[in-house]
């Protein structure tokens, strides 16, 4: 499969909100990633988003680094469970849609790890949404939502020219809303997915660079 435009030349940023998810991600890094790759905790919601990758993005090190936003999100599918995988096809926010060419190289390396993939548009939220806030969003086409991914895509781009993507790993569903009993568990579910999912992560970076 051809390497998706834009091809980067650049460590691979990994953008989260959370403190659990950069401990999920750092806890599935190899040893040694040779500098490959930066784990960024931009904080919860847009605003901070924005900031925290637009300071990262325009130093020289980052200026043509592909970015992956990825923890977790809401599912708004039905059947969806905690641990399936959101490959964003397409991030929204506002008026804005930002195309993520390479959803289909992702989703085939995430498939490969045997887990449970979904591909769609990935809503983004200022705030944490109601129950019938979700059902709107589901009613307009969205699979997944979440406060940072979109945010985070449009200020990476706003930096230059690069390769982004969003994958998000589902840790509330509907019939699995957080304040269920089961709560606890399909966290754990979730954190496990989000540590195990990093190969797949690592194969799209290798699509993107040059070949030497």
């Amino acid at each position: 499969m051809p390497p998706p435009a834009g091809a980067a030349d650049g460590p691979l940023v990994l953008a989260c909100a959370l403190g659990i998810e950069r401990r999920a991600l750092r806890g599935g890094l190899p040893g040694d990633t040779g500098g490959e790759v930066a784990v960024l905790r931009t904080g919860m919601g847009p605003a901070a988003a924005r900031r925290r990758v637009a300071d990262r993005l325009r130093t020289d090190e980052f200026r043509r680094s592909p970015v992956l936003a990825t923890g977790f999100c809401a599912g708004l599918e039905t059947g969806m469970r905690p641990g399936d995988v959101i490959v964003a096809t397409t991030a929204e926010v506002d008026d804005e849609r930002i195309a993520c060419e390479s959803a289909a190289v992702l989703a085939e390396a995430i498939g490969l790890l045997g887990l449970t993939v979904h591909r769609g548009t990935l809503a983004g939220s200022d705030h944490v949404v109601r129950p019938h806030e979700r059902a709107q969003l589901r009613a307009k086409g969205a699979a997944a939502v979440d406060m940072e991914s979109a945010a985070t895509l449009s200020e990476s781009l706003r930096t230059g020219p690069r390769p982004v993507a969003a994958v998000r790993v589902v840790v509330d569903a509907p019939g699995h809303e957080l304040l269920r009993i089961g709560t606890l568990r399909g966290g754990l579910r979730a954190y496990r997915v989000l540590s195990t999912v990093l190969p797949a992560f690592f194969e799209w970076h290798r699509t993107l660079l040059p070949r030497r």
